[in-house]
């Protein structure tokens, strides 16, 4: 039996040959990890400084839980923008198809 390659799609990534794309996301995932500690620490810090100022005890607290939340939010919108392409590729061809069979 012929082997017969499969036609290739167009709108495929090529995979590249240098590993940058690699380094790349890595460094997404660990900006991922660092992110969320930093950011809580950060209103942490800023909460007690406050504390200090304003003469009271729970301004720490609270810039923790803000910080901790912001964070959260940046997180969810790169992990989203981050998001790979190719799956509203598979969509938009399930939609064709269903096109094409309501026709008939």
């Amino acid at each position: 039996m012929p082997y017969n390659r499969p036609i290739q799609d167009p709108n495929e990534r090529q995979k590249s040959s240098s590993g940058l794309e690699t380094l790349v996301q890595a460094e997404k995932l660990m900006q991922i990890a660092l992110l969320l500690p930093s950011a809580a620490v950060v209103g942490w810090l800023m909460g007690a400084w406050l504390d200090l100022k304003l003469h009271t005890s729970w301004l720490g607290l609270a810039g923790m839980v803000f910080g901790g939340i912001s964070g959260l939010v940046y997180v969810v919108r790169l992990v989203l923008a981050t998001k790979p392409e190719t799956e509203g590729r598979s969509g938009d061809h399930s939609d064709s198809e269903k096109g094409d069979s309501d026709d008939t």
